[in-house]
């Protein structure tokens, strides 16, 4: 590759936060220009790390990470800073420059129209909390088009979009000329685009990179994953074989023990061409979510529930109660449907909070409530605080053995929630939800941030769940693994 054709590389960069936790050592990758590749790795790898390495947010402790001359970067992150939802729309925007832009507003409306966000009222004013989940996701992808970046950074920029959301951000990226990185778990949306993938190996802490679609490596992977597994079968073999060898000649004692040294350093030779197995590539253990056991008859009925909508003549967003009949009992499960933007999630953080003045829970009803932001969870307590803090009967045994279930073990355990990646805040929801054994479950948006070889186990999980369940997502694979008994569309 020319080197005027090189937009990024990694030059043996090494990155720890401490000692007991390494992202990278010595890795290296390179892109040219006008590519679009994704990045791959298990939830905790540091995918986010290798973004904040690459905008200076963080510095190598060696090696060294070089962007060409004059190229500008631009990140759209997973989710907005908490300092930052109470700035209006205008306010957010400013923060993306060093300086003060004068003509800012119609650079707005401009990106707002790209991200498919730009309606008929004057949003500059609205504050940024007023927006749902999926409109979120949608300014931070416009917070990094503003910029009009070389190298555009997209941290998982389909969670919570809807359907035409993700069509509209599929045709942009398939257009863009310009270089991009994409970190996400949606394969149908990344083969649309990716020119190849750049995988961060959690136990080697190196970067491999792969030519193709996310699928094409999805498939390498795999293979070569069976080929180590077979190789180190045979070797295994092998090796049982010269140890008992050994132990035959040992015990005949003589000139035979020097056959038995022979037999133990060839044992030992071929336990040194065993392959490491790729720690990361482990899935989450199968799992059940126990429902509240003494339940019977109706546990949440639902009379009416609130949507937004534009006025008359696309005027201002005005709430509007709608009446309706639903009654949730053991093993019915309700998916709530609708576009970015209707109140979907504001309706279920008002159902669990036992503030929606249309929906009734049956009394001594537990409720397990998984948000897209994590706000149930405490963000200062550490990882074995906050599963405790759900368990009806607190025992080490069983909290570490549902923990472990969830890839969450040894000094993880001790870590502050605010210190994990967005895919292991997911798994520690997912194990409070097996500890805490509701009886009715809400989840907004299950799917974000989870590493993708886990959706099938969790969609199983959902699908056997014996409580009453309400689902958002907009992920329609995810949705067809699970049973669904009824569907609230809250556009109709």
């Amino acid at each position: 590759m020319a080197k005027s054709d090189t937009v990024l590389s990694f030059d043996a960069v090494t990155f720890e936060y401490g000692p007991n936790n390494p992202i990278l050592h010595e890795a290296d990758f390179s892109l040219r220009r006008g590519i679009k590749v994704t990045l791959m790795g298990q939830n905790g790898a540091g995918k986010s790390t290798i973004f904040q390495l690459i905008t200076s947010a963080l510095q190598p402790e060696s090696g060294k990470v070089n962007i060409t001359n004059g190229v500008t970067i631009a990140t759209a992150r997973q989710v907005i800073p908490r300092d930052q939802m109470e700035l209006t729309v205008r306010e957010f925007f400013e923060k993306c420059f060093p300086k003060k832009v004068y003509d800012i507003d119609p650079r707005i409306d401009e990106v707002l129209e790209v991200v498919n966000l730009k309606g008929h009222e004057k949003v500059h004013d609205r504050i940024v909390k007023s927006f749902s989940g999926g409109q979120q996701a949608r300014l931070l992808l416009a917070s990094a088009l503003i910029q009009k970046p070389d190298l555009l950074l997209l941290d998982e920029p389909t969670n919570n979009l809807d359907k035409a959301g993700i069509e509209h951000l599929t045709k942009f990226l398939k257009e863009y000329a310009k270089t991009c990185i994409v970190i996400s778990h949606d394969s149908d949306f990344l083969n649309s685009f990716t020119h190849g993938v750049l995988y961060l190996d959690i136990f080697t802490h190196k970067i491999e990179q792969y030519v193709g679609d996310y699928l094409d490596v999805v498939q390498q992977i795999t293979v070569r994953l069976e080929k180590e597994n077979r190789k180190n079968a045979q070797l295994a073999k092998l090796i049982q074989e010269k140890k008992d060898q050994a132990n035959v000649f040992a015990n005949k004692g003589g000139q035979m023990r020097v056959v038995a040294k022979r037999m133990r350093e060839k044992a030992e030779a071929l336990e040194e061409e065993k392959v490491d197995i790729r720690k990361e590539d482990r899935t989450i253990r199968n799992f059940t979510i126990p429902s509240q056991p003494e339940l019977v008859g109706e546990i949440l009925h639902l009379s009416a529930y609130t949507v937004l909508q534009h006025g008359k003549n696309h005027g201002p967003i005005k709430p509007v109660v709608r009446k309706t009949n639903l009654s949730l009992k053991k093993n019915n499960h309700l998916l709530l449907s609708g576009p970015n933007g209707i109140g979907k999630s504001t309706l279920l953080e008002a159902i669990a909070n036992g503030k929606a003045s249309g929906a009734k829970i049956a009394d001594g009803v537990r409720v397990g409530y998984y948000r897209q932001d994590f706000s149930t969870l405490n963000f200062e307590d550490t990882v074995r605080d906050s599963l405790y803090a759900v368990m009806q009967r607190q025992t080490e045994e069983h909290l570490r053995s549902v923990a472990a279930g969830f890839l969450i073990t040894g000094d993880l355990m001790y870590n502050r929630i605010k210190s994990l990646s967005e895919g292991q805040k997911g798994l520690v929801a997912f194990a409070r939800l097996v500890l805490e054994k509701p009886g009715l479950l809400i989840l907004d948006e299950p799917t974000n941030h989870i590493n993708f070889r886990h959706l099938p186990i969790i969609a199983e999980a959902l699908n056997k769940y014996e409580g009453a369940m309400i689902l958002v997502s907009h992920v329609p694979e995810f949705v067809a693994k699970i049973r669904i008994d009824e569907i609230l569309d809250l556009e109709k």
